[in-house]
């Protein structure tokens, strides 16, 4: 069997297992080809193959690079967030910002 071969297997027996709702013990006493440790390893790397959890999606928010006079003079940073802009100040609350830029990216 080949790596890929094997892999796809592996894959089947995985979303078997999750779609039955049943303990991995379970599960593998009624396939009795499949040793709970197996399980468990695949289970291990089949997650860390996809870098996140199933289910939850990473979201890339594009950055656009521009320019800006009041950046260079007065020491302020413009953070756009789609149709919003932000402008941040020195002597700003970082945490007030992390909550301000949280709320934006997820509505905008």
């Amino acid at each position: 069997m080949t790596k890929a071969e094997r892999q796809a297997l592996w894959e089947t027996q995985i979303a078997e297992y999750q779609a039955s709702g049943q303990s991995v013990r379970e599960w593998c006493t009624s396939h009795e080809d499949v040793n709970p440790k197996q399980l468990w390893y695949w289970l291990r790397k089949y997650k860390d193959q996809d870098g996140i959890a199933r289910g939850k999606t990473n979201r890339w928010l594009p950055v656009e690079i521009t320019e800006q006079t009041s950046i260079e003079q007065g020491n302020n940073l413009l953070v756009k967030i789609g149709p919003v802009n932000i402008e941040v100040r020195p002597g700003f609350d970082p945490a007030l910002l992390s909550q301000v830029v949280r709320v934006l990216v997820a509505i905008c």
